[in-house]
């Protein structure tokens, strides 16, 4: 998902190839995010089953989009990343792409995505893409990541920029249900990447890098998640009233809501617990996880059987 840890080819820096190392640098993890959000919605947004053309152009620029921020991102941070374990074998910091080179295998991507988007698809698809990457680029990674705690919250709008994406490329226009699919997808991200933040908290104070769980008590950070786990499935449930949602997308986001809670809170109280040691911030990152999935996939059942 977004921005996670690294698969285990990169983290071990085995050879992959010089296709494999530009494929490494577009964080293909982070793909998975576009594939869960964009198609859904899609089908929300027509009522019913897109054209396979429709969703693989939409895919197809959605995926240059997201891997363009992806490299900027990699170039901009290579100084970081060669300080962490997490991202020492990031294709950059081992070498096998020049920064120059990744440079222009990002802008190249960029324009690509762009013009993919006006040309087969629309202009404001094509408008929303090139602002989900400057996002990503400019407010997250040059402005916020390295001044502020709240780094994740505000740069996490570029991973919910998808949504939005899809819903322009199946209608042209912007409605309500996405906009609130937007804010869910905001709302969710500093509860999915904060309890990463703290399983690599000594990488991020190696790097200086002030990601909340790596310069806040663990237990101010887990009050947080649950927090943040609490009014992303109130926002998610307001999609049952606004886009009349049936009931199987009510029963899934609200029992898969519970569960995402229930994880935040046991993770919180094993924190405050008498051993904190024994808590588990991956447990509530893979939750997280999980309950996004069923949120989607909910909604794209729950429309074709309406």
């Amino acid at each position: 998902m977004l921005d996670r840890a690294l698969s285990s080819t990169e983290r071990r820096g085995r050879p992959r190839g010089r296709l494999g190392a530009y494929v490494a640098l577009t964080k293909p993890r982070v793909m998975e995010l576009l594939l869960l959000t964009t198609a859904p919605t899609m089908v929300l947004a027509q009522g019913g089953l897109p054209s396979l053309g429709s969703v693989g152009a939409t895919l197809v620029g959605g995926a240059a989009s997201a891997g363009s921020a992806a490299v900027f991102n990699m170039y901009l941070d290579r100084d970081m990343d060669a300080l962490m374990s997490r991202t020492s074998g990031r294709p950059i910091v081992t070498g096998e792409i020049a920064p120059r080179s990744a440079l222009i295998f990002a802008w190249s991507l960029a324009v690509f995505a762009t013009t993919w988007f006006a040309t087969l698809v629309n202009v404001l698809a094509a408008a929303l893409s090139a602002g989900a990457i400057l996002w990503y680029v400019v407010v997250y990674t040059i402005v916020l990541k390295r001044r502020t705690t709240q780094n994740i919250v505000w740069g996490g709008l570029a991973g919910s920029f998808p949504v939005l994406i899809a819903w322009a490329s199946a209608t042209g226009t912007l409605a309500w249900p996405a906009v609130l699919l937007f804010v869910v997808v905001f709302l969710w991200t500093p509860a999915h990447y904060w309890p990463l933040s703290i399983r690599y908290g000594d990488d991020y104070r190696r790097a200086k890098v002030p990601m909340l769980g790596a310069v806040r008590s663990p237990d101010r950070v887990a009050a947080s998640v649950l927090w943040y786990a609490v009014v992303t499935t109130v926002c998610a449930l307001g999609l049952i009233p606004l886009a009349q949602m049936g009931i199987v997308y009510s029963a899934i986001a609200s029992l898969g809501g519970a569960w995402f809670v229930w994880h935040a809170a046991r993770y919180l109280r094993a924190v405050r617990s008498a051993m904190p040691e024994n808590a588990r911030p991956m447990s509530v990152f893979m939750a997280s996880n999980v309950y996004l999935a069923l949120v989607f996939i909910a909604v794209a059942v729950d429309t074709v059987i309406a």
